[in-house]
């Protein structure tokens, strides 16, 4: 359970950065995220969840 808070923190800590170091810039890009279709913001965002999982796996194959 530590292990799982410490990355949920990290996890909130790299997230948060973008808003705090260019507030101007996310507001333009939240802007461009609600005009994507859904079509796209789907495939993007499994795009996504694929390069965390091999993330992971890569890391834990490290150790």
């Amino acid at each position: 359970m530590k292990f799982f808070l410490c990355v949920i923190g990290m996890v909130m800590i790299v997230e948060g950065l973008p808003y705090f170091a260019f507030p101007d810039k996310m507001k333009a890009t939240v802007q461009m995220v609600l005009g994507l279709s859904d079509t796209r913001l789907r495939r993007f965002g499994f795009f996504l969840m694929l390069a965390g999982l091999g993330l992971v796996y890569f890391g834990m194959e490290v150790n």
